[in-house]
C-alpha cells in the first residue's frame, strides 16, 4: 500500500480507531484527527492526534495543511465541511450509511443524504461507503446489544412483518476504505458495502443467539401496534430492556442490497455472517 499520510478524521471513534490499528500495524503513517483527546488517549496512547472540531472551519482547515488522503469516519453530514477545508489535490473517502434510504427519514438519515448531495456537488475525487449495520467493533451495541436482550428475554417478540437485514463484519468495512484509498478515483462516487447476503430478521436474532453460546430464542410475532405499547410500557419499567419506537420501524423495511460494486471495485468479497458473528464472541486474543 502507497506510503502516503492518511489524514483520519473521526479516529476516536468504532471504525476510525479500527482503520487507524489497521493501518499502524501495515506501517503506513496517519494522522487522527478528533474532537477529544482524552477519548484518543485511551486507544492509542503513543500517537498524538491533531485536535479540530468539524463545526470550527478555521481549525479544520488548520487540520488538514497537507493532506492527500482524507479518510472521514465522522458523520457523512460533516462531507461539505471537510471538502471546504481540504486542500484542492485532496481525494476523499467519506462513511456514511444505507440509513438514508427509509421510508421514516430521521435527523441521521436527512445528515447522510445531505452529505452525500454536498460531495456529488463538489466534483471532487473520492467515494462515500455507505455500510448497512456494522457488527464486530469492540464496543459496538446492535449485535452485543441483541446479545444482551438475548440473555435477559425469555421470548423475543418481532413484527410479523419484519424485513430483512444485511449486516457487515467491521473487518470488512475497515478493508473497503483501505481498498477505496487504493482506488483511482476519478470522480465523485457512491457505493454501498454490506454484507454477502441478505437474512431474514428472525433468522439474524438465531443465529447471534447461536454464536454468543445462548439457548435458542422463541419468536413470537406480534403486530408492530402491539409491540409499539409495549415498547413504550418497557421504557418505564427500569428492569426491561428499552427499544425505541424508531428501531421497531426499522425493523420493517428490508435493508437488502445489491453489493456487485462493492465485489468488482473494491475487490472486496464480505465474510459471511456465522463467520463474523464467531470473530465477535470470541475475537482472536480469546482463541487458545
Amino acid at each position: 500500500m502507497t506510503a502516503t499520510t492518511i489524514h483520519v478524521i473521526g479516529a476516536s471513534g468504532r471504525t476510525g480507531a479500527a482503520l487507524c490499528r489497521s493501518l499502524q500495524a501495515d506501517g503506513i503513517p496517519f494522522v487522527p484527527v478528533i474532537r477529544d483527546p482524552a477519548k484518543w488517549s485511551a486507544i492509542d496512547p503513543g500517537h498524538p492526534p491533531t485536535i479540530a472540531n468539524l463545526t470550527d472551519a478555521r481549525a479544520l482547515r488548520h487540520a488538514l495543511p497537507d493532506a492527500t488522503r482524507i479518510v472521514c469516519c465522522a458523520h457523512a453530514r460533516h462531507a461539505g465541511a471537510v471538502i471546504a477545508a481540504a486542500p484542492a489535490g485532496a481525494r476523499f473517502v467519506f462513511l456514511g450509511s444505507t440509513r438514508k434510504v427509509t421510508r421514516w427519514p430521521d435527523t441521521h438519515a436527512n445528515g447522510v443524504l445531505a452529505g452525500e448531495t454536498a460531495f456529488l456537488s463538489s466534483g471532487r475525487p473520492g467515494v462515500m461507503l455507505h455500510p448497512t449495520m456494522i457488527y464486530g467493533a469492540t464496543g459496538e451495541d446492535n449485535v452485543q446489544r441483541l446479545a444482551a436482550l438475548l440473555h435477559r428475554l425469555p421470548l423475543v417478540p418481532l413484527p410479523r412483518d419484519a424485513g430483512l437485514v444485511q449486516p457487515i463484519h467491521q473487518d470488512d468495512v475497515t478493508r473497503a476504505i483501505r481498498a477505496a484509498l487504493e482506488h483511482d478515483w476519478d470522480a465523485p462516487t457512491v457505493l454501498v458495502i454490506a454484507g454477502p447476503a441478505p437474512i431474514a430478521y428472525a433468522d439474524f436474532v438465531r443465529a447471534v443467539a447461536q454464536a454468543a453460546g445462548l439457548r435458542a430464542p422463541r419468536i413470537v410475532p406480534v403486530p408492530r401496534r402491539l409491540l409499539t405499547a409495549l415498547a413504550a410500557v418497557a421504557g418505564v419499567v427500569g428492569r426491561l430492556p428499552r427499544v425505541r419506537t424508531t428501531e421497531i420501524r426499522r425493523l420493517l423495511e428490508d435493508k437488502a442490497f445489491d453489493i456487485t460494486a462493492m465485489r468488482s471495485v473494491l475487490g472486496i468479497e464480505p465474510v459471511p455472517l456465522a463467520e463474523g458473528l464467531a470473530r465477535t464472541f470470541d475475537p482472536p486474543h480469546n482463541r487458545a
